[in-house]
């Protein structure tokens, strides 16, 4: 039986169009969340850190971590292994977009409404006012922008060219939708053929290769055709040969792979420098300090040794963006207008305990150090440091994080 895949728009009713096809159909329905929990599972990445990938706004650490694009590989792994294991599935929400597109036995809907319609239903449904209404429909589409990009490559995530069927509910009707699906499973070019078997065997290969790959740090769109393994590079390389030769060596080790190509993407001919993912190095590292030159540049000493960083320069906004991202290791003043660092320390500590703190202070007493390693803080440092001891420092914290996860 053919596998649905539905994308919708938000407010485009499309909970009810799923509900009738579900009743009418043997298919079990696949939502985002266990797409999400079965990636975690595989990957031991936090859920929120894989649920993240379907927002526009990425991590302002994700282009030290690549976190967007590994949690992509290991959600792509999860949608393989459902493949895999059955055909009458109906996959709603974000992950209707991971099937690998020839894969013909998946048939593509989207569900989507004009805004005057969406925007009725939320009222109707949910009651919020039209402000309120329109501010959620832009954000979801947004988000849904954004993530149709990283997944397809696509800039209109409601192009017709991504779908077998793009159903305008609010004009078709939520009972006509759902028959329209319906009638389309009987199409003889759904049916499952050994084809369509060979290329959700194809996709289980590439994105378990890619998950491999992810692993080492690299992030190359991958291909996979009968164990022959393409891999495109769409980055600006200064040493291809190098970074090629790097590539082949880790998945040719990789079960069920009979053979390595890589390639260049288009437009990615310059020469650059191609730095990949050292996961025994940080990369989520928030830098807190009033002193803007001074942390600029710490920031610029810590990328040479390639360990990512952000910059807040005052207490608060360190909170903030705690509240929004997730920081692993916190480099953090003491003296600051505002919030101090060490209330900044205990708040961190009792709402993220996971975030190692290392106080870095050219004004702290003994009473400070006393104070500080007692509401949990890594390490207590001294300004001028020695960048050596930061860098060691913050490996040091970086793999007690490494051994708690």
């Amino acid at each position: 039986m053919s596998v649905i895949t539905v994308f919708n728009g938000l407010f485009s009713e499309a909970g009810l169009v799923v509900k009738r096809v579900l009743d009418a159909t043997e298919h079990r329905l696949i939502t985002d969340q266990e797409i999400v929990a079965d990636a975690a599972k595989l990957s031991g990445m936090a859920e929120s850190a894989i649920t993240r990938a379907f927002s526009s706004g990425a991590s302002v650490f994700n282009k030290f971590s690549h976190e967007k694009e590994r949690a992509i590989a290991w959600l792509r792994l999860a949608m393989a292994h459902k493949l895999e294991d059955a055909d009458n599935l109906l996959v709603s929400g974000f992950a209707s977009q991971l099937a690998d597109r020839k894969i013909s036995h998946v048939m593509r809907v989207c569900l989507i409404s004009d805004m005057q319609a969406r925007l009725a239903v939320a009222e109707k449904q949910e009651g919020y006012a039209e402000k309120h209404a329109h501010k959620l429909i832009h954000k979801d589409d947004e988000d849904r922008a954004a993530w149709v990009k990283a997944v397809t490559g696509a800039e209109d995530p409601w192009a017709e060219s991504l779908y077998d069927m793009v159903l305008p509910v609010a004009s078709t009707g939520v009972e006509r939708c759902a028959d329209l699906i319906i009638e389309q499973l009987g199409n003889k070019a759904l049916e499952t053929t050994d084809a369509s078997r060979q290329a959700v065997r194809d996709f289980l290969l590439a994105a378990t290769v890619e998950t491999v790959l992810a692993g080492e740090g690299h992030n190359v769109t991958v291909r996979a055709h009968k164990g022959e393994i393409t891999l495109t590079i769409n980055k600006h390389v200064l040493m291809l040969e190098r970074l090629e030769r790097e590539l082949k060596e880790i998945v040719s080790g990789v079960d069920g792979v009979t053979g390595v190509n890589t390639q260049v993407g288009k437009g990615f001919h310059q020469t650059d420098i191609y730095r990949k993912v050292d996961f025994a190095l940080p990369s989520k590292v928030l830098l807190v300090d009033d002193e803007r030159e001074f942390v600029q540049t710490l920031s610029e000493r810590l990328l040479l040794r390639d360990m990512g960083s952000a910059v807040v320069y005052d207490g608060e906004s360190a909170l903030d963006l705690m509240e929004d991202d997730e920081p692993e290791v916190m480099i953090l003043d003491l003296k600051m207008p505002g919030i101090d660092g060490i209330e900044v320390l205990r708040r961190v500590k009792s709402t993220r305990p996971g975030i190692e703190v290392i106080i870095l202070t050219g004004h702290g007493s003994e009473k400070d150090r006393e104070v500080c390693m007692e509401l949990g803080a890594f390490a207590y440092l001294h300004k001028p440091v020695d960048i050596d001891v930061l860098s060691e420092t913050l490996k040091k914290a970086n793999e007690k994080i490494n051994q708690n996860r």
